[in-house]
């Protein structure tokens, strides 16, 4: 499909879903703030670098497009996950299979005997990755979703109209707090009605939402119930005016590559090959971007191996065409950690620089291979927030299986 043949179609600057065809086979599903801005942005001039030879590879052979619009930006989102779910697109899934997604999941109601009591025990709202799904019975399960950080933006912005329990809501001082601040709801049958609703909200049935919304409200103020019906009301504006915002900025952050400088950094950490982990870390225009970070659980390695450790997380990092493409590699090592990172660039026809900072005995800074100057601080700053990361992360994963 060439960057001429996009005139064609009247495409509105509003949110919603996108379909990539060739013939009447859908080839790709993405979503967007604006559909006008984010299908041009896919005849870019660097759109390997920013999107990687998958991406390019299906622009060039679609031969037409498609699209749905949505009232909000966490409708489209939420559109996507079911659209990619029920016709799983090629380019969203090449390369990858559904333990690399995350998925919404909502807990079934327990009973456990407590001092001859059986108390029930409620629902939660988690999020959880693919290759975890199989570990428990879920009553309802959302996804794929292809990026981690909006999902958690999106369940925040949720949880502000319906207060829910999720994994942190058994503290018992997170609890309090939670209550506190209105995130978690006062009442068990508040909290079963929110269920409910979230599970509808992900269906795509807002409309439903606010139809049963209504009705209760009427029954609520009928009975003088002004409080309830008053809450009522509340969420029913909020749906009706969903203010997100800061999922709109991310999604501008995320598919706007060419108009923002993003470093990804490296790191290897293990004792004697035991425990072994990596990690990567982003800077995006010289600040800490954490909802990005992500950790590497070392499956090719039993023994002490830095440089294959390496290469197992950048070529598993690849295979990831959803994630943005960075502008900038910076590994931890020498050499031998610049070559290999260039072999798998080399493997996925990416040409993105790279630059390996090489350590003294005290495991500090003492020169940068390959770095332009200017980027000298940047490149330092997600080095050692790298280095921070995979310690704490090799940490917790000793600490984890110490118990075991």
């Amino acid at each position: 499909m060439q960057s001429q043949e996009l005139k064609k179609y009247k495409i509105p600057e509003k949110p919603g879903v996108y379909f990539f065809l060739k013939g009447k086979d859908i080839l790709y599903i993405g979503k967007a703030t604006s559909l006008k801005d984010r299908t041009k942005s896919y005849f870019g001039k660097d759109l390997i670098n920013t999107r990687g030879p998958l991406i390019l590879d299906m622009v060039f052979k679609a031969d037409g497009l498609k699209w749905q619009e949505t009232d909000t930006v966490l409708e489209a989102l939420i559109l996507e996950a079911n659209l990619i779910k029920k016709h799983l697109p090629y380019y969203n899934t090449k390369e990858k299979d559904d333990k690399s997604f995350n998925y919404v999941c909502i807990t079934r109601p327990k009973l456990r005997m407590v001092g001859g009591q059986a108390p029930d025990e409620m629902p939660k709202v988690l999020i959880i990755r693919g290759r975890n799904l199989e570990q428990k019975n879920y009553s309802k399960v959302f996804g794929p979703f292809p990026n981690g950080g909006q999902l958690k933006e999106a369940l925040r912005l949720i949880r502000k109209i319906f207060p829910f329990l999720d994994e942190k809501s058994r503290i018992k001082g997170t609890h309090e707090f939670y209550k506190q601040i209105k995130l978690v709801p006062e009442q068990k049958e508040i909290l079963f009605q929110n269920i409910k609703n979230i599970k509808l909200l992900f269906e795509g049935k807002k409309k439903s939402i606010l139809k049963n919304l209504e009705k209760e409200m009427k029954v609520y103020a009928k009975a003088h119930a002004f409080e309830k019906a008053g809450e009522i009301k509340r969420q029913i504006f909020a749906l009706q005016h969903i203010s997100d915002v800061a999922l709109i900025k991310e999604d501008k952050i995320i598919n706007t590559n060419s108009q923002h400088f993003r470093i990804e950094a490296y790191d290897i950490a293990h004792m004697s090959g035991q425990n072994m982990v990596g990690v990567m870390v982003v800077l995006e225009n010289g600040e800490i971007a954490k909802n990005e970070y992500r950790k590497f659980i070392i499956k090719g390695f039993t023994s002490s191996n830095d440089v294959g450790a390496l290469a197992e997380v950048l070529t598993r990092r690849f295979k990831h065409t959803e994630w943005q493409m960075p502008d900038l590699i910076v590994v931890d090592g020498s050499t031998a950690q610049l070559n290999v990172a260039n072999k798998i660039l080399k493997k996925y026809k990416l040409n993105i620089p790279i630059s390996a900072v090489v350590k003294d005995d005290r495991h500090k800074a003492k020169m940068i291979l390959n770095a332009d100057p200017k980027l000298k601080k940047d490149i330092l700053l997600a080095n050692s927030e790298a280095h921070r990361f995979a310690i704490t992360y090799y940490r917790q994963k000793s600490r984890k299986n110490m118990l075991k």
